[in-house]
């Protein structure tokens, strides 16, 4: 596996294989690497020649007193994950290198508004302005044919698809599905801050999707209510909640009754660490 820390040195692998014709996948993550973000590489040897992934914990998507200090940096074994997964190149972008003029005085990008302020966006003020952000940097660096991103930050997916179209990149965004645990946990870098009983309380939200999931399918006329049991069932496991949505899937909208695609959506708080997640649902 080759790795780049500089645009020049991206740049330089990225040349030999556009002259050798070779289609590029890319895979954005912030390290920590878990068997979720290995699903992510796996698909994207199959959308192209040759696999990017890049780790950089980008501050511009941290809100103020969110964990960017504490978020877990594991670079030696995201590398050996990496090298045994096949990945082909390991881009590691300094500050520097993504915010050449300084994160305070740096061009950025704005989400979609009515994707971008609700839901997650509500609730974390201005969290994906720095996610398109830095995403637009990244495909303005790398410029790969196809990116792949997973299924458990679906509101992020649907903002990068909205980019994707606003800004006219040349690139096909893939879907993954969701990742899960044994007992059925979204695999997630965060896990990691849960204690035994908070893990226990935290395997209850997978749980109360699918059951909201199975309420959508039999009764599509009463979603508040589905909502409402659910956010119910998760403060009763010990969760702390955010939201618990019931948005339409193409553009997290309130869902009319004739929509046949949606999806279930929540954030919790198990002790100090937050979860999302979500389960997609077919009214009958």
């Amino acid at each position: 596996m080759r790795q780049a820390h500089t645009r020049e040195q991206l740049w330089a692998v990225l040349r030999s294989w556009r002259r050798a014709g070779l289609s590029t996948a890319l895979v954005p993550t912030m390290g920590n690497l878990h068997e979720g973000h290995l699903a992510l590489v796996a698909a994207a040897r199959e959308q192209a020649d040759r696999v990017i992934t890049s780790i950089y914990v980008n501050p511009a998507q941290f809100g103020e007193g969110e964990d960017f200090d504490r978020y877990p940096r594991t670079l030696e074994t995201d590398q050996r994950q990496l090298e045994e997964a096949a990945c082909d190149l390991l881009f590691t972008p300094t500050d520097q290198t993504m915010y050449p003029g300084g994160l305070g005085d740096s061009t950025r990008v704005k989400a979609a508004p009515s994707l971008a302020n609700i839901l997650e966006g509500a609730n974390r003020p201005g969290h994906f302005d720095g996610v398109v952000t830095v995403v637009a940097r990244l495909f303005n660096l790398v410029t790969p044919d196809v990116a792949v991103f997973g299924e458990k930050d679906y509101q992020q997916l649907l903002v990068i698809r909205r980019l994707v179209l606003d800004l006219g990149y040349a690139v096909r965004i893939a879907a993954v599905a969701t990742v899960r645990g044994p007992a059925g946990l979204a695999l997630s870098s965060r896990n990691r801050y849960l204690d035994d009983e908070q893990k226990t309380a935290a395997h209850q939200l997978n749980v109360v999707l699918q059951e909201a999931a199975s309420q959508v399918a039999d009764a599509p006329t009463h979603l508040p209510e589905v909502e409402r049991a659910a956010q119910a069932k998760l403060e009763q496991a010990g969760l702390r909640v955010d939201y618990v949505a019931v948005r339409r899937a193409r553009d997290l909208a309130k869902p009319s009754a004739d929509d046949p695609d949606l999806r279930v959506l929540a954030a919790v708080w198990s002790g100090a660490t937050r979860l999302i997640d979500n389960r997609a649902c077919r009214p009958y």
